[in-house]
């Protein structure tokens, strides 16, 4: 008969799998590694991971449901494209939420969280010196992730983090099309940290969503948008 500190360790083994299983799995889709339309084994994913079919199958199903992957008899595991209607429907989302937490936030950031947002707006300064498209399509997720952590919600934060992995993964495609977008988003940015921090809470409403809007615009509108309507992602 086992001990339950022995089921204790092992049930912690498992989870520990498969959190390993899904955060590598889901980082090579969000890279491109997984390119959408590829089909997916899930023997050589485990063979590949170094680990047993059972939490890559765990990982695989979770990654379903947020959408990344569709799972069928038929067709077996594919990878997901994501159509201009999902990336539209993610960027109306953002239009909602960020707004309400950049004017709560007005005036009210401590000076270690200025100093955060800073830092990041100077490491995306130097990604646009570099051309390092996908470091500064990361930093552009990670500040507006920064204001929702400060805001202190948690299903805001855990919404908006899985809005930016999806966004990612056609940010960077984007980028390479339309490079000049890059150093419009970054001052656009920092006139958004500028209000905030300024405590003007209207003002840094505004500046979001015509970020936000910038940004869906160049990709989603039916004239002027670099992902039409009948493309995928």
């Amino acid at each position: 008969m086992k001990t339950p500190a022995t089921h204790d360790t092992r049930d912690g083994s498992h989870r520990l799998l498969r959190a390993r299983a899904y955060d590598q799995l889901k980082e090579s889709l969000v890279c491109g590694s997984h390119s959408p339309g590829t089909l997916l084994s899930e023997r050589k994913l485990a063979t590949e991971l170094g680990m047993s079919k059972t939490p890559v199958r765990a990982a695989l199903e979770r990654l379903e449901a947020e959408g990344y992957l569709s799972i069928s008899p038929q067709q077996g595991i594919l990878v997901r494209e994501l159509s201009v209607q999902d990336i539209a429907d993610q960027y109306e989302l953002r239009a909602a939420v960020e707004p309400f937490v950049l004017s709560r936030l007005a005036g009210r950031l401590e000076e270690s969280q200025v100093d955060l947002l800073r830092e990041n707006i100077a490491a995306q300064e130097h990604a646009c010196e570099r051309g390092d498209l996908f470091q500064l399509s990361r930093l552009d997720g990670e500040f507006h992730s920064l204001f929702c952590e400060f805001h202190g919600n948690g299903e805001i934060s855990r919404m908006m983090s899985q809005l930016g992995d999806k966004i990612l993964r056609v940010s960077v495609k984007i980028a390479e099309r339309d490079r000049s977008r890059t150093f419009d988003s970054l001052e656009e940015h920092r006139r958004i940290a500028d209000a905030v921090i300024a405590g003007d809470a209207e003002l840094a409403a505004i500046r979001v969503v015509e970020h936000i809007d910038a940004g869906r615009r160049r990709l989603v509108d039916r004239d002027t948008g670099i992902a039409k309507p009948n493309r995928s992602w």
